[in-house]
C-alpha cells in the first residue's frame, strides 16, 4: 500500500514557499543599487564604524565591536556584486566592485592610522580571533548572506539585515588588517584580510544563488557569452577562496583529534594512584609528559610506549619528565612551612616594634601639647618664664624651663616651680632644668 505524499508536500510548500511575500523585483534592484555607492555620508559612517570597531578590538569589548558592525554600510557593495552577477547587470557589478575597493582601502587606512597612534599595542583575544579563518567562517558567511538576500527580497525584513552584519563580521577583519599594517605583523594582516575576502565571496555567492532561486529577471539573456564568463569567474573565485580555509580547517581538525588521543592515552596508560600528570603536549615527534608524585617506573613507561599505536599516536616518542616523589614533596613542604613560620614570627616582631614606636610617637605628641599648656598656665604664676618643654629621657622625664631675657629664679622660686610642675604633670622622676 503506497503512501500518498501529496498532502505532506502541499503543507510543506505552504510553509516554505518563497514567493508569497516577495518584494517587487525592481524595488529590490533599486535598493541594492543605492546601497552600493560610497561617497559623502556613507563614507563618513564607514570611517566612524571602523574607528568604533578598532576601539572595541583594542580594549577587547565585544559589545563595542557588535555596535560597529551594526553601523557599518559595508554589506551594500557585496550584495551588489552578487546581484549584479546573478541578473547579468554588469554595470551594477562594475560599480559595486569599484565602491567595494574604495571602501576596503579607506577602512584599512583608517584602522591603520588608529592603531599607529593608539597607546595600546597588545593583541587581545577579540583581535586574534580574526587572524585564522577556516571553513566554519565560510559556512557562516554563506548562511548569513543567504539570510540577508532572502530578507532583502521580502516585504517583512525585520531585523535580519543587522543580524547578518553581526554574524558575518565584515568590520573586525579589516580593523585587524589595519592593526597588522600598523604594527608590521604581516601574519595578522594577511590572515585578517583573507577572512574579509572569504566573507565577501560567500555573501556575494549566496546572493547570486538566492537571485537565481527566486528567478529574478536576467539581463544575461541578451549577452549569453558574458553570462558564461561570469559563471566561470564565480566558480574560480569560490574555489580559490575555499582552498586555504579548507587547509586550515583540516589542520585544526587534525590537532583536535591528536589532542583527544593524547588525553585518552595519558589517562589510561600513565595515570595512577599517587601520581599527578600536570602537563602533556606533542612537540614535533615527541610526546612530553610531566608527572609529580609517585614515580612511573621504566617498565611502565616502556609498556605505555608500546601501546601508543593503539591510540593512533604511532610515530611519537614518549618522554616522561618526573618530579620529586612523595617523600621529597613532603620534605619540600615541611621546609616551606618552616620558612613561612619564621617569616610569620618576624612579622610579629616587626609589628611589636611598630606598636612601640607608635606609642612613643603618641607620647611625644602628648608632651608637645603638655608643654604648650604648661607655658600658658605658668605665665601668671612665674612671669619670668618664657617657655616650658617636657620631654622623655632614658631615666625619666625632664622639664626644660627657659626664662625671659634678663630674668632669673631664686632658690625659693625654683623649689616652688618644681613642686608646681610635679603636681601639674603627675609625672614621677620629673627633673627640671632652668636656662
Amino acid at each position: 500500500m503506497g503512501i500518498n505524499l501529496k498532502p505532506i508536500v502541499r503543507i510543506l510548500s505552504h510553509y516554505f514557499r518563497l514567493t508569497g511575500d516577495r518584494e517587487d523585483e525592481r524595488e529590490v534592484i533599486e535598493q541594492v543599487s543605492a546601497g552600493v555607492v560610497f561617497r559623502g555620508t556613507n563614507l563618513w559612517i564607514l570611517m566612524f564604524a571602523i574607528l568604533i570597531a578598532s576601539l572595541g578590538l583594542n580594549v577587547n569589548s565585544t559589545a563595542v565591536i557588535i555596535g560597529a558592525m551594526l553601523v557599518s554600510p559595508l554589506m551594500g557593495p557585496i550584495i551588489g556584486m552578487g546581484l549584479g552577477v546573478g541578473i547579468g547587470d554588469f554595470e551594477l557589478l562594475r560599480r559595486a566592485l569599484r565602491n567595494y575597493g574604495v571602501a576596503t582601502v579607506i577602512s584599512v587606512l583608517t584602522a591603520t592610522l588608529y592603531f599607529f597612534i593608539s597607546p595600546l599595542s597588545e593583541a587581545r583575544s577579540e583581535l586574534l580571533a580574526r587572524t585564522s579563518p577556516t571553513l566554519y567562517d565560510v559556512l557562516i558567511a554563506f548562511c548569513g548572506g543567504a539570510a540577508g538576500v532572502l530578507a532583502l527580497t521580502t516585504k517583512s525584513k525585520g531585523q535580519v539585515i543587522p543580524g547578518v552584519a553581526i554574524a558575518t563580521a565584515l568590520m573586525p577583519p579589516l580593523c585587524t588588517a589595519g592593526y597588522g599594517l600598523a604594527t608590521a605583523q604581516w601574519n595578522y594582516f594577511f590572515g585578517a584580510f583573507y577572512l574579509f575576502f572569504i566573507n565577501t565571496v560567500f555573501i556575494a555567492l549566496s546572493t547570486f544563488l538566492g537571485v537565481k532561486m527566486l528567478r529574478f529577471h536576467s539581463y544575461a539573456n541578451l549577452m549569453p557569452e558574458l553570462a558564461r564568463r561570469g559563471k566561470r569567474l564565480v566558480t574560480i573565485v569560490v574555489v580559490v577562496a575555499m582552498i586555504p580555509a579548507a587547509v586550515m580547517t583540516v589542520d585544526i581538525v587534525k590537532k583536535d583529534i591528536l589532542a583527544r588521543n593524547i588525553k585518552a592515552f595519558v589517562d589510561s596508560e600513565l595515570a595512577q594512584s599517587g601520581t599527578q600528570i600536570i602537563d602533556h603536549r606533542a612537540e614535533h615527534d615527541t610526546l612530553r609528559v610531566v608527572a609529580v608524585g609517585r614515580s612511573i617506573s621504566d617498565a611502565e613507561i616502556a609498556a605505555a610506549q608500546a601501546s601508543m599505536a593503539a591510540y593512533k599516536l604511532k610515530g611519537l616518542t614518549l618522554s616522561v619528565i618526573q618530579g620529586a616523589d612523595i617523600e621529597g614533596v613532603e620534605n619540600l613542604a615541611a621546609s616551606f612551612n618552616s620558612r613561612v613560620s619564621a617569616a610569620n614570627d618576624e612579622v610579629l616582631r616587626l609589628g611589636a616594634q611598630v606598636a612601640t614606636l607608635e606609642d612613643e610617637l603618641t607620647a611625644y605628641r602628648s608632651y608637645e601639647q603638655l608643654s604648650l599648656s604648661l607655658a600658658k598656665e605658668a605665665e601668671p604664676i612665674f612671669p619670668q618664664v618664657r617657655t616650658i618643654d617636657v620631654a622623655r629621657t632614658k631615666d625619666g622625664t625632664v622639664a626644660i624651663v627657659t626664662l625671659r631675657k634678663g630674668s632669673s629664679l631664686n632658690a625659693a622660686d625654683r623649689q616652688k616651680m618644681r613642686q608646681w610642675l610635679t603636681a601639674r604633670t603627675a609625672l614621677e622622676n620629673l627633673d627640671m632644668i632652668v636656662r
